[in-house]
């Protein structure tokens, strides 16, 4: 178990290189000028421009920009923001709270639903519920976010006035949020109401959130689930006269539940690093929405290094994920 895990260290060192590579490149391609942006529209004299440049350290050549960045890096030095002078390290771990509690809120949401239809899709199997359940999975695998987002907005916050348009809270409520978990914070306030509007700002950015996820999931495990009953020891079992609720539950899905587990882990990752337009859409002040900003702002140092802290929680989370799936199938270790 020690060498699988080195090995998938020994892994993440090119990948890491690879990606300050691309997050160091990527925004260096956009178009636009963060000196001027940063100077405002009233325009900029050419020699206040090259004092700004040389400040920031945009006068050298692109090269020596990446060697100081990788140096940063090393020591620990993320940078700070050209436009807040905040540390960008710091502006992530107040923000990263919030994308958390989202991401986890949707993949719950996701894994409660998606296992569930996945397992009486199987078991179904040609069924009405098997055809409607896969074709609105797929549906709702090909969905934009953007659009489905605006319609749950229009329909369910404009319409009927059920939730909240944005934000995490109601203004009426001023509490510490200590955790960051908005959540768990209007609990520790004692504020009457203030546990209910967060739940409120909540259920639509993770309903929109875990929308993907949850086709994937019930995907995966309608497939998990037909591959796995059709194995001798399931057969067995039903020879055995078990009642099938017994034969699915305990002999089934137990076994299937092995990809399906991965599929939900992988899901994580994806969800923390894909919730950019979940957060835009509903103004949600978590990481993604930061990095839109960041990115409409050409602010450098934001940009480059919240895209390698946001590249590293996913392989982390991968990692947790690969680690889990070595201890349960003991044959992937090696591999």
């Amino acid at each position: 178990m020690i060498r699988f895990f080195l090995n998938k260290l020994l892994y993440l060192v090119p990948t890491l290189i690879g990606i300050t590579i691309v997050a160091f490149g990527f925004v260096r391609v956009l178009p636009g000028d963060p000196v001027t942006l940063l100077a405002g529209e009233r325009g900029i004299t050419p020699e206040r421009h090259a004092q700004l440049a040389a400040q920031l350290g945009f006068d050298r050549p692109v090269w020596a920009q990446y060697l100081d960045f990788l140096w940063r890096l090393l020591h620990g030095d993320f940078g700070n923001s050209i436009v807040t002078k905040k540390p960008v390290l710091d502006e992530f771990l107040q923000l990263f709270p919030a994308t958390v509690e989202l991401s986890l809120c949707a993949i719950l949401l996701a894994t409660l639903i998606g296992v569930p239809v996945g397992v009486l899709a199987a078991v179904k199997r040609g069924s009405w519920f098997d055809q409607i359940s896969m074709t609105t999975a797929l549906v709702g695998f090909s969905m934009p976010i953007f659009w489905w987002g605006l319609l749950l907005i229009i329909f369910f916050s404009g319409t009927l006035g059920w939730t909240p348009v944005s934000g995490r809270m109601s203004l009426m409520y001023f509490f510490d949020t200590p955790t960051g978990f908005m959540l768990i914070d209007s609990l520790l306030s004692g504020q009457d109401g203030a546990f209910r509007s967060a739940l409120s700002h909540l259920i639509l950015p993770s309903v929109v959130l875990g929308t993907i996820p949850l086709a994937v999931i019930a995907r995966q495990t309608r497939s998990a689930m037909l591959e796995v009953m059709g194995e001798d020891y399931v057969r067995t079992a039903r020879a055995k006269g078990l009642t099938g609720r017994r034969v699915v539950m305990v002999h089934a899905l137990r076994n299937a539940m092995v990809p399906v587990v991965t599929t939900i882990g992988l899901q994580i990752g994806l969800l923390m690093a894909g919730a950019i337009l979940t957060e835009t859409i509903f103004s949600w002040p978590g990481v993604g929405k930061w990095m839109i900003d960041s990115i409409s702002r050409r602010d450098y140092p934001v940009v480059q290094s919240g895209l390698l802290l946001i590249a590293g929680v996913v392989m982390v989370v991968n990692l947790i994920v690969d680690l889990t799936y070595g201890l349960i199938n003991p044959r992937i270790r090696h591999k």
